[in-house]
């Protein structure tokens, strides 16, 4: 059976135009024009993945973000972000409120579709891992639990994003070693994100400041000036 995609977006010729070439690429595709009901839209179809415009009625496409993200039963949905607004501040705002990915208008019709299964590739390498239930990561007084995706400072559970989860993983595992915008890119997003790599510092910054006692002086994740990111901790 074809993965679930909900596409929200109020303009009917583009959400049928998805539809259309989605649904021929065997996806299940459930289409609405707001996200006033987003939640219960996503719960009682399964959706998988979120192909969400920015400009909506009632509620917008940050809004959306951000109730997704912080939600106990959609926070790990992948939302991919389609929208006319071509401006960094947009696409580093919708990363910072949740998304995973953004794509302006006008679309390749086939780059929709291969960063949808890039997202689903990268799914199903995460689900296929086998992981201890006594398997964990710590560090200072930050414990991640590898089989429940959950990350707790002290006795306080932290609210990270799916990709968020992911590259503070790829961190700790990395530990000591540096690792260039590119390949965190390829290795996180699964793709070639030619041109993107600000997507990586949006990230970072956000994760720094959940992480980090301070953000503006970490301790955890070292930029490296012009190459990338170093996690540092000496008892991993």
């Amino acid at each position: 059976m074809g993965r679930k995609i909900l596409i929200v977006e109020d303009e009917s010729s583009i959400a049928e135009l998805l539809k259309y070439n989605l649904t021929k690429n065997d996806f299940i595709v459930n289409c609405v024009s707001d996200g006033l009901n987003i939640v219960e839209n996503i719960i009682e179809f399964n959706s998988e993945l979120v192909l969400l415009d920015l400009m909506l009625p009632e509620k917008d496409g940050f809004e959306i973000c951000k109730e997704l993200s912080e939600n106990e039963y959609t926070k790990d949905i992948p939302i991919i972000i389609i929208s006319s607004k071509s401006r960094e501040f947009d696409k580093i705002l919708a990363l910072e409120l949740g998304a995973d990915d953004y794509i302006c208008k006008p679309f390749s019709i086939k780059e929709i579709i291969a960063r949808i299964n890039a997202v689903f590739r990268r799914m199903e390498k995460l689900n296929s891992q086998k992981v201890s239930s006594s398997q964990e990561l710590k560090f200072g007084d930050i414990r991640v639990d590898l089989k429940k995706r959950e990350v707790y400072k002290k006795d306080l559970k932290l609210e990270l994003t799916f990709k968020e989860f992911e590259l503070l993983v790829m961190l700790i595992k990395s530990n000591g070693r540096v690792l260039t915008r590119e390949y965190i890119l390829d290795n996180i997003w699964g793709y070639k994100y030619v041109g993107e790599t600000r997507t990586v510092d949006v990230h970072i910054r956000s994760l720094r400041k959940k992480i980090e006692d301070d953000d503006k002086n970490p301790v955890f994740i070292e930029t490296m000036r012009g190459i990338g990111y170093k996690f540092n901790f000496k008892n991993i």
